[in-house]
Order: C-alpha cells, then sequence, then structure tokens
C-alpha cells in the first residue's frame, strides 16, 4: 500500500515567463489553475512547495495548502524535496509526485497516470509522455523522451532526437527514497546545460519509467502559450455558467 503526496513546485523568477504563477488566467492566478488539477486528480493531499510568499498568499487565499521554501533551490524536485522533509518529517509519505506548476490545463487522469509505473518497487522514478508533433521537433521548449521497450527512459533533451521520441511532460513520480536520493546528488553538467532536473537521475543511474498518454498539457513556458491556456481555460469556465 503507499500513502502518495502531490507537491506543485513553484517559483516568480522563471527565466522564460518572469512571474508566471501569478499571471491571470480565466480570472485566477496560474498556479492556483495547478493547484486545482492536482485536487481534482483525487490522489492524496496536495500542498505547493512556494519560492516566493506571493505564491503561499493566492494559494492560501484560494483554500490550498502552501509552504514557503528557499528561493535559491535550484530545481522543482529540490524544491518537492525540501517541502516533503518539511511537513512530513515522520516519512508517512511513502510517494511523492512532483507536478510541475506550469501545467494549469493538465488533466487530472494524466497526473494519476503518472503513478502506475512506482506499483514495481524497482522503478525510482515515474513520469508521462506522449506523442511528438513534427513541427515541435526542432522546438526547445518541447522536450523529448526516447524510451526501450520496457518503457525506461534512454534520455530527455530539448534537442531534436535522432531516433524516435515522445513529448516529456513535467510530471515526476518519486519513491520517497529516490527523491531524497535525488535531492542528495550533485547537479551534472548536461542538466545545466539543458535545464532538465531528471538529466541528474539518469546519470546516476536511476531507472525511470515513462506512462504513455494522449494528452499532452503542453506547458505554459511562452506568451503564446499562455494565451492557448487562457483560450482552453475561459472556453471551460464560461461552459460551467
Amino acid at each position: 500500500m503507499t500513502n502518495p503526496i502531490v507537491v506543485v513546485p513553484a517559483r516568480l523568477g522563471a527565466g522564460r515567463l518572469p512571474g508566471k504563477p501569478l499571471l491571470d488566467i480565466a480570472g485566477e492566478p496560474l498556479i492556483v489553475h495547478v493547484w486545482r488539477r492536482a485536487i481534482e486528480a483525487g490522489i492524496g493531499p496536495v500542498v505547493v512547495a512556494a519560492a516566493d510568499a506571493e505564491i503561499v498568499a493566492v494559494i492560501e487565499r484560494a483554500g490550498g495548502r502552501a509552504i514557503a521554501t528557499d528561493p535559491d533551490l535550484p530545481t522543482g524536485s529540490d524544491r518537492v524535496a525540501a517541502a516533503i522533509a518539511a511537513i512530513d518529517p515522520g516519512r508517512d509519505h511513502d510517494v511523492v509526485l512532483n507536478l510541475q506548476g506550469d501545467l494549469p490545463t493538465v488533466a487530472p487522469v494524466t497526473i494519476a497516470a503518472a503513478l502506475e509505473p512506482l506499483a514495481n518497487p524497482a522503478v525510482d522514478i515515474s513520469t508521462v509522455a506522449g506523442p511528438l508533433a513534427g513541427d515541435a521537433l526542432d522546438d526547445q521548449h518541447v522536450v523529448k523522451v526516447m524510451i526501450d521497450r520496457a518503457g525506461l527512459a534512454l534520455d530527455f533533451s530539448r534537442q531534436r532526437s535522432g531516433g524516435p521520441a515522445l513529448r516529456h511532460i513535467g510530471i515526476y513520480g518519486f519513491q520517497r527514497a529516490a527523491l531524497e536520493r535525488f535531492a542528495a546528488l550533485p547537479r551534472g553538467m548536461r542538466e545545466c546545460d539543458e535545464s532538465l532536473e531528471q538529466l541528474r537521475a539518469m546519470e546516476h543511474g536511476m531507472r525511470v519509467a515513462v506512462r504513455i498518454v494522449t494528452d499532452i498539457s503542453p506547458a505554459v513556458d511562452t506568451a503564446e502559450s499562455l494565451d492557448a491556456a487562457r483560450r482552453l481555460l475561459s472556453r471551460r469556465t464560461s461552459g460551467r455558467h
């Protein structure tokens, strides 16, 4: 039996779209939409690990739980590790899901699917990926993942793949011990060059399993992707009235 928790890391200092978590989408901050998707997934408790007091405030106003973390932590998974150590020192949660804070349109079933590979105790980290459209092959905002026949990740990159690849989605499930190990590892050159934290795990031999889904849920990391999320969530909001 597992006792999962979802932790959403967020910070205002994102290089490609500054202030991203607080940008308005359909009347609410982006990070609130991500928090709502996590709640809708029904996996377990949801906590936002925030680098900034402003993020804590908007989540608490929405009725959620947020915890302040060191703003100098290098990656979302490091932030998740710090948050879970602070809120669960007794290690009651044996599975931790990192839902990156820039996925306001992700389907709740996709979030839940990210946990499925962790049923195999030999898997350290799980993630999800979907179809890779041809126009995304050279887009460095789109992370590509290559997998083997068993569904284990062979590599992640922002560059065009030399072989078959999938479009990676920023959700990671960790066995609790694997998350603690990950956070203690040094950052490698490729992780820093490509700004892909999962390469740290790959470099140190951790097993990353990929669940294939149909929902690609693009991250909001450009002005164009922000506009697309606004259009989609505005339609959803108007459809409920």
